[in-house]
């Protein structure tokens, strides 16, 4: 970190930045001489210029510690290649790098956020002034942080937009090094056929001289889709035509077809931090279509739709032929919803869960889903003499979840929102020795999840009451104003009788903070609301008003 800071690479700004990536990346050829660079969005984010002193200052540390990242990242890379050159391997070793999985990660917003699980919660713009309370500490185990996506614009440099933008090549387009000193003679050349990830495999399948098994364990194996590039090994073969010839992309309603050159694209209508709004109920037509041919235009800068309708009307159709092929349909455009849609697995249409012993490690996606509904947790405890203390139940960890906890003997139930504000219940009194039953009940005023049916969010997230009992008895009973409407912190697991990980507060205790009474039992109902018939009769109408009196869905069913 101290190395990236003392090179100054990001004190003029996200956009001197980007113009800087343009000029090395034509002065070491690896783009065209005369690729474009499209204009800054200042729409969408604010001109360096246009930024206060404090918020320059965040965003540049922001940004250091995501370099030094990829500095670190980079060199763990090189120790590994070293370590075939250490064994004597190197020469004959295949080497297929790419620097990430899409194009450079929007989430943080346009301000960036110390707490990436406060985007997938609905908080995409934490105010500068909140984040400064996290400066010291950005990039350490205390934050889960992510930079303005001014600079994910300049890093997808020479193209444009981000991760989850399909239909742009900078949220699709990577770069790729391979290496073979063995096979491959030209070292540090270019190529620039048009290459998938899913070529990956068949090209390692050929260089080995291995078949593609058509069976595995007597399950018929679906074919390899992908095409392999080891042609483009050969020297003579640096400027053949690719042999990939057609290509789909499509995330959450964004889509785009390559075809031989061409680029039809769906035009960008939901940064990736707009994530909550009403999605587009009919991705595959409600668009508007953009046309490229990269033959000539590297950068898809320029929009060449009007000037060949023709070739948008054809490509639309091969888009639909290889959604068909490949099991694209149906389209959504929902990102909200999708977060958090309800899954197969193992509590699907449980609503009572009873757990006898400590268990820790249990998955976000298997474990009892508390969000948007209302729930009551029940423990049976034996407290042996001189008392007791430790985790009961938590799911999530030290950015967003929840506690079930003896903290000096005294009963406490504590909700972490999202690091930004913790609501605790706690019981008056330390438990003496002997049996006790302690609940946590909480009664939800949403309508839940099934709002989300009528492309509507309106259920999710709304404020209910809790209220802690000891022995039968209330102690204390909050409102909770606003609760956590998507997830908990999804690499936190659920866990009985300890704590793993990250705790959901830190000034109460450390994990594992293991629970010194005797833990009985541990009940965990959940009722989720139903909808009645005025409450869709109400949402209908909502979405008709909405939508031109047209009562649709979010999900966008294949052509017929």
């Amino acid at each position: 970190m101290d190395k990236i800071r003392k090179m100054q690479l990001f004190d003029g700004g996200y956009q001197k930045l980007r113009e800087r990536i343009f000029e090395n990346q034509k002065r070491l050829g690896v783009i065209p001489q005369d690729a474009k660079l499209t204009p800054w969005p200042k729409d969408l984010l604010k001109p360096w210029d246009e930024l206060s002193a404090e918020a320059k200052k965040l965003f540049i540390r922001q940004v250091e510690i995501f370099a030094a990242y990829a500095a670190y990242n980079d060199h763990e890379i090189g120790r590994v290649i070293q370590a075939f050159e250490d064994l004597g391997r190197l020469d004959n070793t295949l080497i297929i790098y790419i620097n990430g999985d899409n194009g450079t990660s929007a989430e943080g917003g346009p301000l960036g956020t110390p707490n990436e699980v406060a985007f997938f919660n609905g908080l995409s713009e934490l105010p500068v002034d909140v984040q400064m309370k996290f400066y010291d500490v950005w990039g350490t185990e205390q934050t889960y942080n992510h930079m303005s996506a001014g600079w994910s614009w300049a890093f997808d440099t020479p193209f444009d937009w981000f991760k989850q933008n399909a239909s742009r090549l900078g949220g699709i387009n990577q770069n790729m090094v391979v290496s073979w000193p063995a096979r491959i003679k030209d070292k540090g050349a270019l190529r620039e056929q048009f290459i998938h990830v899913i070529d990956v495999v068949p090209t390692i399948l050929e260089a080995a001289g291995i078949q593609a098994p058509e069976m595995v364990d007597g399950i018929k194996q679906a074919p390899i889709e992908g095409t392999s590039f080891l042609y483009t090994f050969d020297a003579k073969n640096a400027k053949v035509p690719s042999r990939h010839k057609t290509q789909y992309f499509e995330m959450m309603g964004q889509w785009a077809l390559y075809d031989d050159g061409w680029l039809l694209s769906t035009k960008v209508n939901r940064a990736p931090w707009q994530a909550f709004g009403v999605a587009n109920p009919d991705p595959l037509n409600n668009q508007v279509f953009q046309l490229y041919d990269l033959t000539k235009d590297f950068s898809q800068a320029a929009d060449i739709a009007a000037q060949h309708p023709e070739k948008v009307a054809e490509l639309r159709k091969k888009f639909v032929a290889e959604a068909k092929k490949y099991q694209v349909f149906p389209l959504d455009a929902s990102v909200a919803a999708r977060i958090v849609a309800p899954r197969p697995n193992i509590t699907a249409g449980r609503t009572e869960f009873v757990y006898t012993r400590p268990m820790v490690g249990l998955p976000q996606g298997d474990s009892p889903f508390l969000l948007n509904a209302s729930y009551s947790i029940t423990a049976d405890i034996t407290v042996p003499e001189g008392g007791a203390e430790g985790m009961i139940l938590t799911s999530g960890g030290r950015f967003a979840g929840y506690g079930f906890y003896l903290l000096e003997g005294k009963p406490v139930f504590l909700w972490n929102l999202i690091d930004l504000k913790r609501v605790k219940w706690e019981g008056p009194d330390a438990l003496t020795p002997g049996s006790h039953t302690l609940e946590f009940d909480f009664k939800y005023d949403g309508l839940g999840v099934g709002t989300l049916a009528f492309n509507n969010l309106s259920g999710l997230g709304r404020s209910g009451t809790g209220t802690l009992k000891v022995d039968g008895k209330a102690v204390q009973t909050i409102k909770l104003e606003r609760t956590l409407p998507m997830i908990l912190q999804w690499d936190e697991s659920f866990d009985i009788g300890s704590d793993t990980l990250t705790g959901v507060n830190d000034s109460d205790y450390k994990p594992p903070f293991p629970l010194t009474a005797k833990l009985n039992k541990l009940t965990i109902k959940v009722d989720r609301p139903q909808l009645s018939e005025q409450d869709i009769k109400t949402l209908e109408k909502a979405e008709a008003e909405a939508l031109d009196g047209k009562p649709l869905r979010h999900v966008q069913p294949g052509p017929h």
